[in-house]
Order: structure tokens, then sequence, then C-alpha cells
């Protein structure tokens, strides 16, 4: 269904929507973040984004701001980052707004893929003799919302793998430092939690927990508190520490072996008791583990995972491949025989090296953000390179 023109100004304003649906991000998930502009005789007379979860959609909230300047939109064209949706959830289908609105067009950047959607809000919007153009900014459209656009397709969820490192590649301090064993800065840390607020589960390993006691939770945090999950093979988790402490308050999830919990059965009863949820996982034979989990965080809706887990989680994920994003924060630092704790390759020759695709760096101070996403990303999202 795309159907692109090539005309410099069609781009401008879509890079506009795209901009103003930025700013949902963290707020949203796990619905899309949506931007919307309106245009009448070349000039932008109303702009909108989806705000929060269960909040109005893009399109309601650019018709509605035209409304409050004054302008009538019949006749104008919208220009919207989503398929606009056609049937009724937490609010009115947007289709019947911009049916009734009587815009003349309508230009979409990429199609909703979920199963009430798929192209039935353009159709809609077609038959009620509105031009649509579909496609315009698409890359970047899908790009934006990658995690959605993923399960929306698939019913899998986004994976994103996310570390601090030196340059010279090591996580950790070998030993507990003086003044703090932080290798990124305190703006790094800081965008790092905006990450965790756009997930709705974050994971990490036994290890973790053991050195660090992390609470795991977004901060600030803003609408739905995402699951915490700890991989625990053989049920080694203290019971005093600080997820399990606030797991009344943040859900925590522990996933462990049936052998553990089986043998463990006391140890069960306690981690119950302040409300932690155990998911054991079975002893297949020819399967991951890990697979069985992602199977079941998306059977549970669960859109995008954050992993912040050491070295031995970021590894299996890796050399399983199950990574759509990788986030690296790089200080600039060098550890040497003061750091520890290495990702080891998922390959061994240089041809099999992991590459990412669509990177981008960040500074943070002195810190540099670099992300980029797998081919396996780029393959779900059906993105075309050219």
């Amino acid at each position: 269904m795309r159907d692109t023109r090539d005309d410099s100004r069609d781009t401008q304003y879509m890079q506009m929507a795209l901009k103003l649906a930025w700013r949902g991000i963290g707020s949203v998930e796990p619905n899309p973040a949506v931007g919307a502009v309106i245009v009448k005789a070349n000039q932008t007379i109303g702009r909108g984004w989806h705000k929060k979860f269960g909040g109005p959609h893009a399109e309601i909230n650019a018709l509605e701001d035209c409304k409050n300047l004054g302008v009538n939109p019949r006749g104008g064209a919208m220009y919207v980052t989503l398929e606009p949706c056609s049937h009724r959830g937490k609010t009115g289908p947007c289709t019947q707004a911009i049916i009734e609105a009587g815009l003349a067009q309508v230009f979409v950047a990429t199609i909703d893929p979920s199963e009430h959607a798929g192209g039935k809000g353009i159709r809609q919007l077609r038959d009620a003799g509105i031009e649509v153009c579909v496609g315009v900014c698409e890359t970047q459209a899908k790009l934006l919302n990658a995690p959605f656009i993923k399960f929306a397709a698939t019913g899998k969820c986004w994976v994103t793998l996310k570390w601090a490192q030196s340059i010279d590649g090591k996580l950790a301090w070998a030993q507990s430092a003086e003044g703090g064993s932080w290798i990124s800065n305190e703006l790094s840390r800081k965008d790092a939690h905006k990450l965790r607020r756009r997930a709705q589960a974050v994971l990490v390993g036994i290890n973790t927990v053991l050195a660090d006691d992390p609470l795991l939770t977004a901060r600030p945090s803003k609408g739905k508190k995402a699951t915490r999950i700890v991989l625990d093979s053989s049920l080694r988790i203290p019971l005093g520490c600080r997820l399990l402490a606030t797991a009344k308050k943040s859900p925590v999830l522990i996933f462990a072996s049936e052998a553990s919990v089986r043998t463990n059965p006391k140890i069960v009863e306690k981690i119950a008791k302040k409300g932690v949820e155990l998911l054991a996982y079975p002893d297949i034979q020819g399967r991951s583990n890990l697979d069985f989990l992602l199977d079941e965080l998306s059977h549970r809706g669960v859109a995008q995972l954050l992993v912040e887990g050491g070295p031995g989680v970021l590894t299996s994920f890796l050399k399983e491949k199950l990574a759509d994003e990788i986030v690296v924060y790089i200080a600039p630092k060098i550890l040497g025989g003061s750091g520890s704790a290495e990702i080891t390759g998922p390959t061994t020759q240089l041809r099999q090296a992991i590459d990412l695709h669509y990177v981008q760096t960040e500074r943070f101070g002195d810190d540099v953000r670099l992300s980029g996403l797998t081919e396996k990303a780029i393959c779900e999202l059906s993105i075309v390179e050219g």
C-alpha cells in the first residue's frame, strides 16, 4: 500500500510530525508515539501528539489545536506518523474524526501492522473520498516505534541490550572502588532511565543483584511500572535485597529452573510471601531458556524488554541472536587491570561479527552513547535499506 509522492514539502511536514511524536516517548508505551500536523494553504494550522497512555491520539489533539486557534481544517491536509485507527479502543476512531473534519488529504508515514488496523484505517479514509498517500518518511517512522511495530507484526517483544563500558571494554571495576563504582557519568545514567520508562520489563542476572543490589526502577517514574526480572536459575537471590523489599510496589519476577523450584520449597514460600512471582523454566532438550522467557513475556503483552545484565547475560543474548537493539555508554576511562567483566563475542571471525545499522551517537558530558539495530531487527521491521 506504499504510495509516496516526491515532494520536499511533504517530507518537511512529516518531519514536523515526527518531532512532535518524540515528545510522547516514555509516556505512551506500550502504545506507539504518534505526531500529527494539519496544513492548509501551505500554512501549519494544527499540531498534536499522543501525550500519555490512554489519552487522546495525535490526530484528535491536532484537530483540537485547530479548534483552539479558531481555524477551520476543512479542505486541509493531515500529516500523521502512523496509520489512523479505525476501531474504538480507549478512545474513539481517529478516522471518523478526520472524515467529519472535512480534511481533503491524509499523508501517512507507515501502516499500523496491528491485527485491528493493517490498512483498514487507510481504506476507510479513501472510501470517504479522502486522498491518502502512504510512505512519507516511512523508515524514520518505523524506527521511532520499532518495539511497537515488531510486537504488532510478529507478537514478539523487542529486546534492547544496554550497558556502560570503559574505552578498553571493561564493564565493571575488579573490586569496589573508592568514591563509587559507576563507569558512566550522571548524565548517562539519567538517559538510561529514559530507556527504562519505555520498557515494560527490565532484566538482570543474579550476579548483578548480588553485586549491586539494584532497584531497576525508572526515575522519575511515569505511568505503568515495568516488571523487574532476575535470571536466577539456582534461587540465590537474597531475601533482604531491595528488589524483594519493593515487590509490592513494583512487580518482580524471578526466572528459575524447575529443579531449583522443586528442591527449595522453603525459599519459594518466603519469596512468594514478599509478593514476588516465580516463573520456572522446563529443562527441554534443544530449547533455550531465554527463548522460553521471551515467549512468555510476549504472551503477557511485553512489547519491549530492556536487558541490563552483566557480561554473562549480555553475552547469552548476543550468542543466541536475540537482541534487536544495542545501546552502549562509553566512558573516557581506561581501567586496564583495575577493570573486569568483558562481553565475550558471539563469534571468533570478523566476517561473522554483529554489524549494527542506523547507528547513532550522542554526547552526555564526556561520555558517548552509541546505539544501533541488529540485522535481525531490520528484517523484523521490514526496512529496505537504500
